[in-house]
């Protein structure tokens, strides 16, 4: 009998290497060009962070949400990324490109970001901005080629 394979309504979707997990952050212009001149945030408290793009996308507006005007792409270890599970998360509609809302939940984790955690801080607002432009001139087809692959993420 055929059975249909489904997408959990809950899904941790991450960019990842057996040693990391990417996060995007979207935050002002100052406080991502400190952050990436010195691959840290410092003391900032805590942030929200979701491993998802899309979801990073629809949140910053494709950078254009004041406050939000940069995506960062944090490259944190695993055991940083589960340690910040563990601490407060919030479960939201994942997004598809136009920003519609799917039939599933992607993950936002409210956390702080340590710097023994932080492997590697990069802007993808560029990525974003790129994308943006590709689907308001009706070029999905390229568009989609720009989207990480985000596998879901199996927590140890």
């Amino acid at each position: 009998m055929f059975e249909e394979k489904r997408v959990p309504d809950r899904q941790i979707r991450a960019m990842q290497t057996e040693t990391t997990v990417r996060v995007y952050l979207a935050c002002s212009p100052a406080d991502a060009d400190a952050a990436l001149e010195k691959q840290s945030f410092g003391r900032a408290g805590t942030v929200w962070v979701t491993p998802s793009f899309r979801l990073a996308a629809h949140l910053s507006s494709n950078g254009s949400k004041p406050g939000r005007e940069r995506v960062l792409a944090v490259d944190i270890t695993r055991e940083g990324f589960e340690r910040a599970l563990a601490q407060h998360v919030e479960w939201v509609p994942e997004r598809d490109l136009d920003h519609t809302a799917l039939d599933f939940q992607a993950v936002r984790v409210d956390s702080e970001l340590p710097d023994e955690w932080i492997t590697a801080i990069t802007d993808v607002t560029p990525v974003i901005r790129d994308i943006a432009g590709l689907l308001a001139t009706d070029q999905l087809h390229l568009a989609v080629k720009l989207v990480p692959y985000e596998p879901p993420y199996e927590l140890g």
